[in-house]
């Protein structure tokens, strides 16, 4: 299983990146629309939606809020992401309403209609804000860097993705370093995710720092905007986590290890993008409040 999962990495990885550095951003939208969607549909299962034709209908529905958010966004010059900042923002606030979920871990935890409502409705507050936001992210620094087609903006969606893959790094190595150790055994939230450790936190907050850190200056941060990037790059840790606890929870309460079967040995899509669709909203607004 290690070997297959190792494998199925280092074919998306290079995919990934491929993607966000080498295409314009309304290519790029469009490509992780299909991805986001695909994210959305397994979320459907989550919530108990087993017939095939109301997933679809629901999966439209949500295809033609995209849409709605690209029509209404033209301008002369192209196109105006203020209503894509606006639902960026939406997306941050769904996060940090949703810890109050975490927190009642019961609440819908039923199988009647009104949990799945606000499953449903859960998913899009997940799905289309991040994707959003990476759109914000993606085209938000025009300025060319010194590869070609590659813009500062793209460097930056870079980083932000990088954030949550050294998180999850760092929260595994320092938590089968030092799990239990420090805290006298506490657990991050033992009911939803008990192998969870805050050791493994804290090591996943100093990894997402120093990549963007790193990061930062490929995408034209001066000297002096660095502590804002450790700032915004620390909260996008802390949202990351909160979108894997998320997906626990909804896992949880169906009975189910993985969101789906299609990436070898990695799950569903959602089991890979639980962190990234709490994470790219948080780095957005971050971007745009505190300025680099």
């Amino acid at each position: 299983m290690t070997r297959t999962r190792v494998l199925a990495a280092l074919l998306m990885a290079p995919l990934a990146i491929a993607a966000v550095l080498l295409l314009p951003t309304p290519w790029l939208v469009a490509v992780v629309a299909i991805v986001f969607l695909g994210a959305l549909w397994e979320w459907f299962r989550l919530a108990e939606i087993d017939d095939p034709l109301q997933r679809t209908m629901l999966l439209f529905a949500n295809l033609l809020l995209m849409a709605a958010l690209v029509w209404a966004s033209p301008t002369d010059s192209g196109g105006s992401l203020v209503l894509f900042k606006l639902a960026s923002m939406i997306g941050v606030l769904w996060w940090l309403l949703s810890m109050l979920w975490l927190r009642h871990i019961d609440f819908a935890s039923d199988h009647d209609t009104h949990a799945r409502v606000f499953k449903l409705a859960a998913g899009t507050a997940a799905v289309v804000p991040a994707w959003c936001a990476l759109a914000v992210i993606h085209a938000s620094d025009p300025t060319p860097t010194a590869w070609p087609l590659v813009t500062q903006g793209h460097v930056w969606l870079l980083t932000a993705l990088m954030i949550v893959w050294a998180t999850d790094s760092g929260a595994y190595f320092a938590g089968r370093a030092f799990g239990g150790k420090l805290f006298r055994g506490r657990r991050l939230a033992p009911r939803i995710s008990p192998n969870k450790t805050i050791e493994g936190l804290l090591g996943g907050i100093v990894a997402g720092v120093l990549v963007a850190l790193a990061m930062a200056p490929l995408a034209g941060a001066s000297l002096d905007a660095l502590p804002r990037v450790a700032v915004a790059a620390a909260a996008t840790v802390l949202f990351s986590v909160v979108g894997d606890l998320f997906e626990s929870l909804l896992k949880r309460h169906v009975g189910v290890k993985d969101s789906g079967t299609l990436i070898p040995g990695h799950g569903g899509v959602l089991d890979r993008l639980d962190s990234v669709l709490a994470a790219l909203p948080a780095f957005a607004v971050a971007q745009i409040w505190l300025g680099f």
